[in-house]
């Protein structure tokens, strides 16, 4: 039941990160196009530069589990058995760490931001913690996955993203 929520929460934040990615292209033409015209739509710019970073950090968790992040393997390719899965525990356990301070550090920016009101010095004037929750979300979201799969791997099992990368046969690292 909570692989299901989870591979839907991690499904979820791709799809909203690819409707981002369509956000930033219809804003980067909504600009264009509005200045071809002679009118100005404010604050297009900022908004892509806004659905551009949704994306990133939705896509991250997405990402991760499907075993797209690019992972430096020159090491683990020379390695196998017990030390192979030592130093990929050890690399799991510092992202996990890591995504910790991305996830504590980006809810804090959102947070501060909403508290003191901050706006963007674009012309937009937008309240910044508006784009900033898809940060947060995001970050979060990769330090679930990054926990999932660490958990997978200190119990013994091998983490999902891994089990669906060795079914794929045009899958290469």
């Amino acid at each position: 039941m909570l692989r299901r929520v989870l591979t839907a929460a991690y499904d979820a934040a791709g799809y909203l990160a690819a409707l981002f990615m369509v956000a930033t292209l219809a804003m980067v033409l909504a600009g264009i196009v509005s200045r071809l015209e002679g009118v100005y739509f404010r604050g297009a710019d900022a908004y892509a530069g806004y659905c551009m970073a949704a994306a990133g950090f939705l896509a991250l968790a997405y990402t991760f589990k499907h075993g797209e992040h690019i992972r430096v393997s020159l090491v683990l390719e020379r390695l196998s058995g017990r030390a192979r899965r030592s130093i990929e525990t050890l690399a799991l356990a510092l992202s996990t760490l890591a995504g910790a301070l991305l996830a504590l550090y980006s809810v804090r920016l959102a947070w501060q931001s909403w508290i003191i009101h901050d706006v963007s010095q674009a012309v937009d004037a937008s309240p910044l913690w508006i784009p900033q929750l898809a940060m947060a979300a995001g970050s979060l979201l990769l330090l679930v996955a990054l926990v999932d799969d660490l958990f997978a791997r200190l119990s013994g099992r091998e983490p999902s993203r891994l089990q669906r990368s060795a079914n794929e046969a045009g899958h290469a690292e």
